[in-house]
């Protein structure tokens, strides 16, 4: 029987160095079995922010305290070819057991970049080896769910004709996705025809059966004739840029729910205030961006609290609406 003294205890994960360190600190009389509950208990919640801003996301690192990560180890600037190694430092400081403690966050401003950064993150796990990783630069993930879940409240999507103005931006190509995969037949709106017809074709590869046609919003005029007849508008043009001046809603016949996810005037939806949640304007169910805003937070934070259950997950789009849709 092991007396603590001499060779060291017959037991193989005593060949890791911090329980070694850990016994000889603690108590070197207690068995090899103390030590493994001793730090299992004792692990704090990690998230890595990786941002390729140059300077992480203040609001990300809020919304993570707020969600019950313990630490948060920021870094800003990061390239794609960075990623490896930063996502080695989280993998290889704790055993495949313990590693559900650790995950990865990707943000930035630049949800393209981010994208890649993500990508990167993925392709350093192998075997046992890996942490749960979200995306969701820009909150466009969170966003593109806390709309649709809108919609989805007073409109049942599938087989629903639903309008998506500026659906090739960030924010917009993930809506169109999460409405395509619910079976709704959706209506690519952009100001270049050929950027919708680029979305549509990219987002039918991604989802099978996918509903798609591309329409224009080059002014308000053609904007409005891409609402007419749907039973849902999502406007996710970017700040201060009006796509539906006031009065049009309401010539819209057949319309249903209308979100507008820009809170900086001018709004994209002119007959909806960003304040507007369930707000009926005549017979349309209005949501404002900041009646979003209360859905998305609720999202995000549950997101970042799921990446802790397990240690292979990756929170995209549809993952990020699947917990949407679990609230």
């Amino acid at each position: 029987m092991w007396n603590g003294g001499g060779d060291a205890a017959p037991h193989s994960t005593f060949d890791i160095p911090h329980l070694k360190s850990l016994r000889r600190v603690v108590d070197p009389r207690l068995p090899v079995t103390s030590y493994q509950s001793l730090t299992s208990m004792s692990l704090k919640k990690i998230l890595v922010c990786l941002d390729a801003d140059p300077q992480p996301s203040v609001f990300d690192g809020v919304v993570a305290v707020d969600s019950g990560v313990d630490f948060l180890f920021r870094h800003g600037g990061v390239a794609a070819a960075q990623v490896r190694d930063l996502v080695y430092g989280a993998m290889f400081t704790r055993g495949p057991q313990e590693l559900k403690n650790t995950a990865v966050f990707i943000g930035g401003s630049d949800v393209t970049v981010a994208e890649g950064l993500l990508k990167a993150a993925t392709e350093a796990f192998f075997g046992p080896m890996r942490v749960s990783v979200m995306l969701d630069a820009n909150g466009a993930n969170t966003t593109a769910a806390a709309a649709v879940l809108a919609a989805r409240r007073h409109v049942p999507l599938s087989g629903a004709i639903v309008t998506v103005l500026a659906g090739t931006g960030a924010v917009g190509r993930r809506v169109v996705r999460l409405l395509a995969s619910e079976g709704a037949r959706v209506r690519v709106a952009s100001r270049k025809l050929t950027h919708a017809e680029g979305t549509c074709d990219k987002i039918s590869r991604i989802v099978p059966g996918a509903d798609l046609t591309a329409w224009t919003n080059e002014n308000a005029m053609a904007a409005a004739t891409a609402v007419e007849g749907a039973q849902a508008v999502i406007a996710c043009g970017p700040p201060g840029v009006e796509l539906l001046p006031k009065g049009y809603l309401a010539q819209a016949a057949g319309l249903q729910a209308a979100i507008d996810l820009n809170a900086v005037p001018a709004h994209g939806l002119g007959d909806v205030a960003p304040t507007d949640k369930a707000t009926h304007h005549g017979a349309i169910v209005c949501y404002g961006a900041l009646g979003v805003g209360g859905t998305k937070m609720k999202i995000h934070k549950a997101a970042i609290a799921k990446l802790f259950t397990r240690n292979d997950l990756v929170l995209d789009a549809d993952e990020i609406y699947a917990i949407g849709k679990e609230l």
